[in-house]
């Protein structure tokens, strides 16, 4: 994971929009996996922000400037009741869905742009 957004991070390095990466999951703060994750992405970005409630993340993205841009990694479960909201914002700039059931990720995400597919 950590290579992928290094990747987007990096190749914005020309910018100076302000990049945020926001992690979007029930489990996001409580189990040892997501914490070591936390810290190997932070190590690429230093403006990670978790959320575990969909409603909260929602309204924090609406106070972020639209000049601002955000990549958002979500649950398969939260990703169907949160995606279809965010396609709106501009300053949402990519979404990462992870789930074990991938087939059924990509059949509900797939007219979403803002989903990035895996490759």
């Amino acid at each position: 994971m950590g290579q992928i957004l290094n990747k987007i991070f990096t190749s914005q390095d020309d910018n100076l929009e302000t990049f945020s990466l926001l992690w979007l999951d029930r489990s996001v703060n409580k189990t040892e996996d997501n914490i070591c994750a936390q810290e190997e992405l932070q190590a690429t970005i230093n403006q990670l922000k978790t959320f575990e409630d969909p409603d909260q993340c929602i309204r924090y993205i609406s106070t972020v400037p639209k000049e601002d841009r955000i990549v958002l990694i979500v649950s398969g479960q939260l990703g169907r009741q949160i995606v279809p909201h965010l396609q709106s914002f501009e300053q949402v700039l990519s979404i990462y869905v992870y789930c074990y059931d991938q087939n059924s990720n990509e059949q509900w995400s797939a007219m979403y742009p803002k989903v990035m597919k895996k490759k």
